[in-house]
């Protein structure tokens, strides 16, 4: 593989300021005992033809003990430095005015930590590049491991054609952060201009298979050596590259003009089985559960689960609500179990949790925490949006049978369908100190939410609660309407296959 990065150690120097003692030492080159700046550049062409140079590298990094940096960014503004980098500058053009073809000569210096006194460390080559003052940025790159926390690696100006992004700051331009290979490659990136996309390549090319997705917008890069984390799975790493004209933020899902107030009401006994509701409406009263028949054919599936807007809820001492999910993609109570996970806080913010950290998101968004897996959140509706703030769609979503010719009822106070209430524990909600702990299905569900009963042409569904606000979305969860009317009596018919939203549960009814 060819030399992109150049990265070498000087001999010891007395004064790291003096640009004659970094570019070549007094005397013959033949007796130091280590080469200095010069003599690096000259063994070490940017182009030769034969044994002759045609070209040298014009753009150096020079690093110096950080100590040394920071005192003269204390003592003299940053003088010496300045000085440092013109100096060399002008013995780079004496030196090899015949070789540079007109390029701009640019040192750049910086402190590095790990340098003792007397220390000086260069850096150059095809993918060393430093910026003109004033040019702008053209991509800005960043890495994930599991598409949820992305971290920034750098950025790449127009002009800047090759950048090595690897594991080892003496080996590559940039250090990918969480970079999971060890010495085993590095990624190129290979820029040929604004007119032309920008090129991702792997170092050696059999060290790691590397695929697109233009569906989520990044790169995947996968050992081809077979080697796994901890857990077992496949190490991988994601890479994104972002024009700079595409980085503006995405918008704050739009709140409603005015919200009603959320009331918890209050009892003469703390009743674990109060709903908490965003209006002040007392639940009615209702019937037992009825008993369902042994023969299943009917079933209901647990497709999304909606993510409600705690800024409706605050009354209550709701502070978050964390939705982790395991390996098998439903809603884990323990946190140590979760592959990726979500919050929403009481100011409506969502966030994505992996090991990696948090980082606040926008809908929609997809996520690909592991191989061969997708987690959706989508927007939703602005019918529904008054409500909440997206829907996570669960990639193996838990289906429950349900036995024909009968009547059910879904809700708190119901066992019916309660494997699919997966958010029926305090382990979920984060509330206010001093606030007892609650299950996460207090907001918003009641304990007799509505009633199903599968028949001939479909569904048939009845609200049970004035309170319990009910959503009818199609097979692909689109909006169709909000069901304010349904009784027993009257029930409002659900097509087989398109979902009902209640509560934080988007249930499936399928034939």
């Amino acid at each position: 593989m060819p030399v992109y990065v150049q990265h070498e150690a000087l001999g010891k120097i007395n004064d790291v300021f003096d640009a004659h003692a970094i570019w070549q030492a007094p005397g013959l080159a033949l007796f130091a005992r280590r080469p200095l700046l010069r003599d690096l550049l000259e063994r070490s062409p940017r182009e030769q033809r034969g044994r002759a140079a045609t070209r040298c590298f014009s753009h150096i990094t020079l690093m110096l003990p950080q100590e040394e940096v920071d005192d003269d960014r204390h003592l003299t503004r940053g003088a010496r430095v300045r000085d440092l980098a013109e100096s060399l500058s002008a013995l780079h053009r004496k030196d090899f005015g015949d070789l540079l073809q007109g390029e701009d000569v640019r040192y750049h210096v910086v402190g590095a930590d790990r340098l003792e006194p007397g220390e000086v460390e260069v850096k150059f080559g095809h993918a060393v590049y430093l910026p003109a003052p004033g040019e702008t940025v053209q991509y800005t790159v960043s890495v994930s491991r599991d598409s949820a926390v992305w971290k920034t690696v750098c950025p790449i100006y127009p002009n800047q054609r090759l950048t090595l992004i690897g594991h080892d700051v003496h080996d590559a331009t940039y250090v990918a952060p969480g970079w999971p290979f060890g010495a085993e490659g590095a990624v190129l990136l290979i820029n040929d201009g604004p007119e032309a996309p920008l090129e991702v390549q792997v170092r050696p090319k059999d060290a790691f298979d590397c695929s697109y997705d233009a569906a989520v917008g990044y790169w995947t890069i996968r050992s081809r050596r077979g080697a796994v984390d901890a857990t077992g799975a496949a190490l991988r790493l994601l890479l994104r590259v972002t024009p700079t004209a595409a980085r503006a933020p995405a918008p704050a899902p739009a709140k409603p003009a005015s919200t009603p107030p959320a009331v918890w009401k209050p009892r003469a006994v703390p009743d674990p089985d109060m709903t908490a509701v965003p209006l002040a409406c007392a639940p009615a009263a209702q019937p037992a559960d009825v008993t369902y028949a042994p023969v299943a054919r009917q079933r209901v599936t647990l497709a999304a689960l909606a993510l409600p807007r705690l800024s409706r809820y605050r009354e209550t001492g709701a502070q978050a609500l964390e939705i982790g999910l395991n390996r098998a993609f439903v809603p884990a109570a323990q946190p140590g179990d979760t592959v990726i996970g979500f919050a929403v806080d009481d100011q409506d913010q969502l966030q994505a949790i992996t090991q990696a950290g948090r980082e606040r998101i926008a809908v929609p968004a997809t996520f690909s925490p592991v191989d061969g897996t997708r987690v959706e959140l989508a927007a939703c509706a602005p019918a529904l949006a008054e409500r909440y703030c997206a829907l996570l769609v669960l990639p193996q979503p838990p289906t429950l049978p349900v036995a024909p010719g009968a009547r059910f009822t879904f809700g708190r106070g119901a066992p019916m369908l309660a494997a699919l209430r997966v958010l029926d524990s305090p382990a979920f909600l984060k509330n206010t100190a001093g606030t007892p702990p609650s299950s996460a299905d207090r907001l918003g569900l009641s304990r007799d939410a509505f009633s199903f009963e599968a028949g001939p042409d479909g569904w048939q569904i009845a609200r049970l609660s004035p309170t319990q606000a009910l959503y009818h979305l199609d097979d692909k969860l689109a909006f169709v309407a909000a069901i304010d009317t349904a009784t027993p009596e009257q029930p409002y018919r659900l097509p087989a296959g398109h979902h009902l939203v209640a509560g934080h549960y988007v249930l499936r009814f399928d034939a």
